[in-house]
């Protein structure tokens, strides 16, 4: 029986996927957009025909999520997508001045290498694919372990369709062999332009370090605030919403709920009528006990499960009908059991007097383990919603819309990503929603528009002005100190005297 050195056939494998995008780059640099935009749409098809089975394929190989909402993810990302797409120029030339004699030319940044995740593996690699071939390069993926048989699934199709349409081979490549020595070894390939992290934070250092070009969607999970003057029955519908969409296994979804107490009252009783179970402290104990939250690692075992399965492997007993468990707090705090990505409906409960201590709220949570993903507030007070907006430390701010739609783009105007960057310290270029102009540089094309006699005319002209100037300063000066030394031996002369 001969033994087989993983890690050693996933290098392998990362050096010859790397090398064959690389020549592949050389013939999409050739493709002119509509060629692109055409590869784009049999890639999207062949995607959506695969939707349904993929996502059923996706919850049984992770065991995270609802698969009907990975269905919808799939649609999502294969339908809206696309259509955004076709409006947007990425090589070629991009914009003219005719005023200005300017041009902007979109050049494709070269070969991307990207690491796609377990939690939402299969929109994310449609979206990655899509992406990186409207904006001309090539790409080749490192799945997630948990994820690699969909995801190569997916994958393999994806290559067949583009093979169908003139895409060459290469352009779209995957690791079969996955390890993380195979995908270090993507990452720090000569041949690769950019990185692109999707939710593999265990990577994310060592991808930073890369010294290439890096987009990180970092940990999510981050604040809401529900202000006074918000629908109160909209707000709890869109959180309770966001936080069980797939189980709550989406980074982008709400975890810490902040209520102005003016309101609290009524927020807890809508949020009980939506299902929501707020825990004792004998039972808070017994989830963090699931969760393994104390000593800072969570159980990877238990993101992206329904509610009232947490609670009875917890070892408490909550309504079948139960949609998130909910914890009340009062601090904050590195050692706070609640203050890390869970992913998994489970809400943190803080109540403040007033807008400003929200504010302040928010900001704490932002920086403690959030890093700046996403916000969400409620309200119709305009300048409370731009003071939000204008003081938090995130990459994007949504209003009265649920944080897991939104920052997706499917309930407000973002652009339909799948990886969303983030102020995340020391990681990643972006916290835009990722697109194709993430992937493309701008060669700058310009006219003279004035002779170089004329410009250094001018500017010789100028000079001689400034120096005029300075004798004449200089002339100025030398009167001022002589007229000091006649005033100094006057006043000398009467001392005298």
């Amino acid at each position: 029986m001969s033994f087989i050195d993983k890690d050693l056939l996933s290098i392998q494998e990362a050096r010859i996927l790397m090398e064959s995008a690389r020549e592949a780059r050389e013939s999409m640099l050739t493709f002119p957009q509509e060629t692109l935009d055409h590869i784009v749409g049999v890639l999207a098809a062949a995607a959506k025909e695969m939707a349904e089975e993929l996502a059923v394929m996706s919850a049984e190989e992770t065991g995270y999520g609802r698969w009907q909402d990975k269905f919808v993810k799939n649609k999502f990302i294969c339908e809206t997508l696309p259509d955004q797409l076709k409006q947007m120029k990425c090589v070629g030339i991009l914009q003219e001045d005719a005023v200005l004699k300017t041009m902007d030319i979109g050049v494709p940044i070269g070969v991307i290498a990207a690491l796609t995740p377990a939690i939402s593996p299969v929109s994310t690699a449609i979206y990655n694919v899509l992406i990186a071939v409207k904006s001309g390069n090539p790409i080749v993926i490192a799945p997630h372990e948990r994820a690699k048989n969909v995801t190569g699934k997916l994958l393999a199709r994806m290559q067949e369709a583009g093979k169908s349409c003139g895409l060459p081979e290469g352009a779209i490549g995957y690791l079969k062999t996955v390890t993380e020595s195979g995908a270090l070894e993507l990452i720090h390939h000569p041949a690769a332009a950019v990185i692109v992290n999707t939710g593999v934070p265990q990577l994310c250092r060592k991808a930073a370090k890369s010294g290439k070009p890096y987009i990180y969607g970092g940990t999510g999970n981050g604040p809401v605030f529900i202000e006074r003057t918000a629908d109160i029955r909209q707000a709890v519908e869109d959180i309770i919403a966001s936080r069980t969409f797939d189980y709550g296994i989406v980074s982008a979804a709400e975890q810490y709920m902040v209520v102005d107490s003016v309101i609290a009252a009524d927020v807890k009783a809508e949020m009980q009528k939506n299902g929501a179970y707020f825990m004792n402290r004998e039972e808070e104990e017994k989830l963090i006990g699931l969760l393994c939250l104390d000593n800072g690692k969570a159980d990877t075992e238990i993101m992206g499960r329904p509610a009232f399965e947490l609670a009875k492997r917890a070892g408490f007993l909550v309504p079948p009908a139960t949609t998130v468990l909910v914890s009340e707090q009062k601090y904050i705090s590195d050692r706070n059991p609640f203050a890390r990505e869970l992913l998994c409906p489970v809400l943190a409960y803080y109540i403040e007097p007033d807008w400003m201590h929200a504010c302040e709220k928010c900001m704490s949570l932002l920086v403690n383990e959030s890093h700046g993903h996403t916000l969400v507030i409620h309200s119709r007070d305009e300048e409370v919603i731009r003071q939000f907006a204008l003081k938090k430390p995130v990459g994007r701010v949504l209003v009265n819309t649920p944080a897991t739609l939104g920052s997706m783009g499917a309930t407000a105007n973002l652009f339909p990503a799948m990886t969303l960057g983030s102020i995340t310290s020391g990681a990643g270029m972006t916290a835009d929603n990722v697109s194709p102009m993430n992937f493309i540089y701008t060669r700058k094309v310009a006219y003279g528009v004035r002779k170089a006699e004329e410009f250094l005319k001018r500017t010789n002209k100028a000079a001689q002005g400034h120096e005029s100037t300075q004798e004449e300063k200089g002339g100025a000066d030398d009167a001022k100190a002589l007229l000091k030394q006649i005033l100094e031996a006057l006043s000398k002369e009467l001392e005298e005297k």
